[in-house]
């Protein structure tokens, strides 16, 4: 009787990815740290966007045809990377350390759909986050700029497709991020291996090769090629930037998946 009673509530044929989404936003929104941590990312982003522009000074006549307050008002990008990065290899590795994996798993049989909804859910809230910030950035930080500059205008050439990217970027990082805690299966290495990603192995390669090979890594794509509204010399074009960051997610989350799919929880 008692199990006749709760198979109404059970979906037919198993869970599906409708269901795996619901499960991994009860499992986000529940998770106070995880808010808090996105609050360091609003907060950090804003309040460097806004110091740097206030800390920007008139350019020299020299340098004039290279000036792009935008790119200065998106900094703190840099900082936005680094949080949701850990937060999202935490997302994975969490569940790997407390043994809540195997219920999820145990939930969910199809575990390229627990990736999938983990990937979907984080990399969507981020995505949305991120933008509605590098907006709010943008405009913040124009009204720290010194009179005697010029205030950028989303209207200007380039200056509304640096703000949009910026934002993408980090919910690309977060897609990586989870990925990357699928391939590692442990927080030490996982979050070792997003940092020498996204910082040590591109700032090793700028101080030996210049930016002959550091300008293929994702923060120095994100800094000199997607948050500029003026092409950089020796840098990605912007769209060719973004373009090898989607190979990037791509080549990561497949990683992750392979070794979610092929080894036990």
């Amino acid at each position: 009787m008692t199990t006749a009673a709760l198979s109404p509530a059970l979906p037919t044929g198993g869970y599906g990815f409708a269901h795996a989404l619901r499960m991994e936003w009860i499992k986000l929104r529940s998770l106070r740290s995880t808010w808090w941590a996105l609050l360091v990312v609003v907060a950090g982003m804003v309040a460097i966007g806004v110091v740097t522009m206030a800390n920007t000074k008139v350019p020299s006549a020299d340098k004039t045809a290279g000036f792009d307050p935008t790119n200065n008002v998106l900094a703190g990008v840099a900082l936005g990377q680094l949080v949701v990065g850990v937060i999202g290899v935490l997302l994975v590795t969490g569940e790997y350390a407390s043994g809540s994996m195997r219920s999820t798993l145990a939930a969910v049989p199809r575990r390229p759909l627990v990736l999938a909804a983990k990937a979907t859910v984080f990399g969507g809230v981020t995505l949305v986050l991120s933008e509605a910030v590098a907006f709010v950035t943008f405009l913040a930080g124009r009204t720290a700029l010194d009179p005697a500059i010029p205030q950028p205008s989303l209207t200007d050439g380039g200056v509304l497709r640096a703000v949009l990217m910026s934002g993408a970027y980090l919910g690309l990082v977060a897609v990586m991020a989870v990925g990357i805690g699928a391939l590692t299966r442990h927080t030490a290495s996982g979050i070792g291996a997003l940092v020498g990603l996204l910082f040590v192995v591109p700032a090793m390669l700028a101080g030996t090769t210049g930016t002959t090979v550091a300008k293929f890594f994702p923060t120095m794509i994100a800094g000199n090629s997607l948050a500029v509204s003026r092409p950089m010399p020796d840098m990605l074009t912007p769209w060719t930037g973004f373009a090898l960051l989607l190979v990037y997610t791509a080549v990561v989350y497949a990683g992750g998946l392979r070794v979610l799919v092929r080894r036990d929880a």
